[in-house]
């Protein structure tokens, strides 16, 4: 067999076995809302299937899922937001009776490894408040686009608007003196 061949067999069974991983779990609290950010490696353009759940006194409790049936009570509350490499869950009126483990799952369609899943305690006298920033800090190559573009901008004359000139006042005190030199 061609190595190149080999090579090439090699790295797409490579790919399909290792297709998603759960980078990180965080959890913060963003007004009265409990906010948990799942952020993933996805390598495939497979379907995400996903399952927030919490762990609390020996029980689990489903909260949003694509997975199995969620909690009523809990999903009401909730909601899931998707966007690229992240699932983030919002928990509405956020109660100390939520505190617990929660739990997240995922699942891409065809890969081999599994589902994925991690878990973070939230206990809420020890959670941050959620940043601000935090919006712009998931993807920041348009951010970074716009500051290695500035000086380009600036060299083809595009700069920042200048005010205009105020309108000439003839300095008095030079006027005095000029008349009286005449």
């Amino acid at each position: 067999m061609n190595p190149t061949i080999s090579i090439a067999v090699i790295l797409t069974v490579l790919q399909a076995v290792h297709c998603q991983k759960i980078r990180d779990l965080s959890a913060c609290l963003l007004g009265t809302s409990l906010r948990v950010d799942c952020h993933y490696e996805n390598k495939t353009a497979n379907p995400l299937t996903y399952e927030f759940s919490m762990f609390r006194e020996n029980r689990k409790r489903v909260i949003q899922s694509t997975l199995s049936v969620a909690e009523n009570s809990l999903k009401v509350r909730s909601n899931v937001t998707l966007s690229k490499n992240l699932v983030c869950l919002q928990l509405h009126n956020f109660e100390n009776t939520d505190e617990g483990t929660y739990i997240c799952e995922l699942k891409i369609t065809g890969d081999l490894t599994g589902n994925q899943v991690k878990n973070i305690t939230v206990l809420k006298d020890k959670l941050e408040k959620c940043a601000g920033i935090s919006l712009l800090i998931q993807n920041t190559s348009w951010l970074l686009l716009l500051l290695l573009s500035l000086p380009l901008l600036q060299a083809v004359g595009i700069r920042r608007p200048h005010r205009p000139a105020e309108p000439h006042r003839p300095n008095v005190a030079l006027c005095k003196r000029r008349r009286r030199t005449i």
